[in-house]
C-alpha cells in the first residue's frame, strides 16, 4: 500500500508507504513484491546495504558501469537529500537529475531503475540510510561523477561543509564518462 509520486523522469519514483500509527508508535511495509508489481516495478532485490553518516557527508555520485543496480532507497533515521541522475543514453532526460528529501520522518523511498548514477548529502547531524538493490555489488565494476558537476549543476542543499571520501573527490566529470545504458 504506497501512494506513488511520479517524477519528471521515467522510471524514477517516490513511494509514500501507508503508516498506520498509535500511541505506541508505528508500523509501515517498506517492500511488498507483489504491491511493486502492481505499480509497474519489476524488480529482484538481492543484496540490502546500510550506512550511517554524519551532517555534511555526501555519498555519490555512484553507479556501475556493466552491473547496473537498480535501488530501492530510503532513511531510517536522520534526513538526506537523495540525488538520481539520468544516464540512459536516449533518454528524453539523458544528464538531468532528480533530488528528493528522505527522511526517517517522512518515511519516503526512492526507486531508482538501471541507468541512474545516485548520491546523497546528509542534512541532518547523523542518518541511517539503507537500500535494496537488483544486483550484486562488483568493486571492480565502480564508476562516478564528481558531485558539483557543473554540467549537472544539482541545487544541493547548504552544508557548513561537504565531506567526501578521497575517491568520490576523484571522480570525473559527466562530460568525461564512457557509459551506455
Amino acid at each position: 500500500m504506497f501512494n506513488v509520486i511520479k517524477t519528471d523522469i521515467e522510471g524514477l519514483v517516490v513511494l509514500e508507504p501507508k503508516v498506520f500509527g498509535d500511541n505506541r508508535g508505528y508500523f509501515m511495509e517498506t517492500y511488498n513484491q507483489k504491491d511493486f508489481e502492481e505499480m509497474g516495478l519489476h524488480y529482484n532485490f538481492v543484496q540490502d546495504n546500510q550506512s550511517h553518516s554524519t551532517k555534511g557527508v555526501l555519498r555519490g555520485l555512484h553507479f556501475q558501469k556493466k552491473h547496473p543496480q537498480a535501488k530501492c532507497v530510503r532513511v531510517l533515521s536522520g534526513e538526506v537529500y537523495d540525488v538520481a541522475i539520468d544516464l540512459r543514453k536516449n533518454s528524453p532526460t539523458y544528464g538531468k537529475y532528480y533530488g528528493v528529501i528522505l527522511s526517517g520522518e517522512n518515511k519516503k523511498i526512492f526507486m531508482i531503475p538501471r541507468g541512474f548514477a545516485h548520491g546523497f548529502l546528509v542534512l541532518s547531524d547523523k542518518a541511517t540510510f539503507t537500500y535494496k538493490c537488483d544486483d550484486f555489488y562488483h568493486p571492480e565494476d565502480e564508476g562516478g561523477i564528481i558531485w558539483n558537476d557543473p554540467d549537472i549543476n544539482v541545487n544541493w542543499p547548504t552544508v557548513d561543509e561537504v565531506m567526501l571520501s578521497e575517491k568520490d573527490q576523484r571522480l570525473p566529470r559527466f562530460k568525461d564518462i564512457k557509459i551506455e545504458f
